[in-house]
């Protein structure tokens, strides 16, 4: 390849700043993402709440923000009263979601600690069961974790031991309720309306919350588009944002187009941004709705499903307590793809306020664990936690030029996907993924009004194996790498993006 892929930075130019809530995950109960994944008594690092710490050290390294809980489908079963008060005490239940066991001994209090220890940074973001109940559950749990005493529910809290409310201000009205899979499953005038009351009573102890009301669980879903539209018809000037589900998978040995997946995720934005502002300009509104991306990653739903489907022949399914569940082992080429996707959240900066990788441990997740054993990081933690550090800041105009390749699902795609971030030290950072599977690609940046001499860094995730991946016999099999030859010189960055390759580049 000769040509080489260019785009011009300006300070002037720009998409938005960067919502630190960006940088958010996800705890279900679901699988071991929980237990002993987060949460293992007798783990030589556990503290004296059963937090494995040394889980807790690659979290704060992953640069997690917003942590949503606790679902995901798991919601929309879940009884708050039985995750609270004495441990020993607590029922056990039947988990439809994902058929399992629930033994609730990791619960709401230990949820609000599990933060406290990631540090400051790490909000809570709580979903209501809207599938199984409704309005009246919503506000006493709300009355529970926020009041802060002089109530019945309050007043329990602090006998429970927790005695300063836990103040959670950002709230999800259910989840992926557009789902037929979905315990409660509803249609959209039916959850717009529940969802609507919700909000409105939510509302009234306490009109400064954050509300996410539910979107459609994929843009492929028959009802896109209609279900936002319906939702935020009830909603509109009652929630603050609508939330985007979005997982992506190699088929049938397709990668040129797994790897313009976020081609996908983009158009996924734009749309839903569309129809909410078409909403709003019906209803004569000057509020603007932002999203909520508060589930995306790589996931390799189809695998998944096999799997469940064998287990339920074998009948080895039978209702197990943190059963092994979507433990889904990331190669290079998943993590230029997931690179990929974060550049795309970066890029709509000014609509996207949260997103949140789903999960943070074990599920699909970018840490995995061996019961009493070790954490390692997955390939795809390193993507994230480089742009949870570097892309911070307000994220510059990128409109790319350059060569293309062909795909089956998508078309023509450019090979380069890339978004840039100044901080407000000024200090700028490109974030550059190389779609093409063999060549290297040619990179020229023009800074145009910025004061920048020097590359600081270019690091790259690549590898002679796309097929290379952190595993408990090889943890550390891949990590990013020094990429030499990169330059700044007379105002023009140059550099050479390695072929399938994930990259940051650091100027000041």
């Amino acid at each position: 390849m000769t040509r080489s892929a260019r785009f011009t930075l300006h300070p002037d130019f720009a998409v938005g700043d960067v919502d630190p809530r960006l940088f958010g995950s996800f705890v279900e109960h679901l699988g071991r993402c929980v237990y002993t994944g987060i949460h293992e008594p007798g783990h030589p690092t556990a503290d004296e709440t059963g937090l494995r710490g040394d889980v807790l050290d690659l979290i704060r390294e992953l640069g997690v923000t917003t942590v949503r809980y606790p679902g995901g489908n798991f919601v929309s079963g879940y009884k708050w009263e039985d995750s609270v008060g004495p441990v020993d005490e607590r029922p056990r239940r039947l988990d439809l979601a994902w058929r399992s066991t629930e033994s609730n001994r990791f619960g709401l209090s230990e949820y609000i600690a599990f933060l406290k220890r990631i540090g400051p940074q790490a909000e809570p973001m709580m979903a209501v069961n809207l599938g199984t109940r409704g309005v009246a559950e919503a506000l006493e749990l709300q009355e529970y974790a926020n009041h802060p005493a002089g109530t019945a529910l309050s007043d329990l809290r602090v006998a429970h031991g927790d005695k300063d409310p836990f103040g959670i201000r950002l709230w999800c009205l259910g989840n992926e309720m557009d789902g037929p899979w979905q315990t409660g499953h509803k249609t959209a005038e039916e959850y717009g309306r529940l969802a609507a009351e919700t909000a409105r009573a939510m509302r009234q102890i306490d009109p400064s919350l954050e509300l996410v009301a539910c979107g459609s669980s994929s843009q492929a879903m028959d009802t896109f588009g209609a279900w936002e539209a319906t939702v935020l018809a009830e909603t509109y000037e009652l929630v603050d944002h609508i939330s985007l589900h979005a997982y992506y998978e190699e088929t049938d040995g397709d990668r040129d187009s797994f790897l313009a997946s976020a081609v996908d995720m983009e158009s996924f934005i734009e749309n839903v941004v569309a129809t909410c502002d078409h909403v709003g300009a019906r209803l004569k509104s000057k509020k603007k709705i932002n999203l909520s991306f508060d589930e995306w990653n790589v996931w390799y739903l189809s695998r998944s499903q096999e799997e469940a489907a064998a287990a339920r022949l074998d009948g080895t399914q039978d209702w197990p307590e943190a059963p092994r569940l979507l433990e889904d082992n990331y190669s290079v080429t998943d993590a230029v793809v997931f690179g990929s996707l974060l550049i795309a959240l970066l890029r709509h900066a000014d609509r996207v306020a949260v997103a949140c990788l789903a999960q943070l441990v074990n599920v699909i997740a970018p840490i995995l664990t061996e019961p009493g054993g070790p954490a390692w990081r997955q390939t795809t933690f390193f993507p994230f936690a480089q742009a949870s550090r570097y892309g911070r800041g307000r994220v510059l105009d990128v409109r790319v030029d350059s060569p293309t390749y062909e795909t089956a699902k998508f078309g023509e795609v450019p090979l380069l996907h890339a978004t840039a971030v100044r901080a407000d030290d000024g200090t700028v950072t490109v974030f550059a993924v190389n779609r093409h599977l063999s060549e290297p690609l040619p990179l020229e940046v023009a800074l145009s009004g910025l004061d920048m001499t020097s590359v600081v860094e270019h690091s790259a995730l690549a590898d002679a194996d796309p097929e290379a991946r952190n595993t408990l016999a090889e943890p550390e099999r891949v990590a990013p790498h020094e990429v030499t030859g990169t330059e700044l010189r007379d105002g023009t960055l140059t550099a050479t993006l390695e072929p399938l390759s994930w990259n940051v580049i650091r100027l000041r």
